[in-house]
């Protein structure tokens, strides 16, 4: 079965479809943010939830307070995404790509 390579939105040259990083101009996410942060399976503009994974893909961005993209950054403000631990011994800040916390273990959501 064919790979097909799609364009880097940075630097414009062919990439894997799965890369998470540009392996020419080094950005992360290069392929955009129509890609499910979890499990990257490629999303229709608009969609909601995850057709693969089921990961709800928009949340509120804590320093603007707007609506954005489940994504490495804020689509308005550009602020880091993170969410925290609920686990009260942990609260572990970390990126909202992972159901578990990457500390204690404990569910996300």
């Amino acid at each position: 079965m064919a790979s097909y390579k799609h364009p880097c939105k940075y630097c414009g040259k062919l990439i894997a479809r799965d890369s998470n990083f540009c392996p020419f101009c080094t950005q992360e996410n290069p392929l955009g943010p129509m890609r499910c942060p979890i499990c990257r399976y490629p999303l229709e503009d608009g969609a909601k939830i995850c057709g693969h994974c089921g990961i709800l893909l928009w949340s509120m961005c804590k320093s603007c307070g707007k609506e954005t993209f489940l994504g490495d950054k804020c689509s308005n403000c550009g602020v880091p995404i993170v969410i925290v631990c609920p686990n009260p011994r942990c609260r572990t800040e970390q990126p909202p790509t992972g159901k578990k916390c990457i500390k204690c273990g404990k569910p996300l959501r």
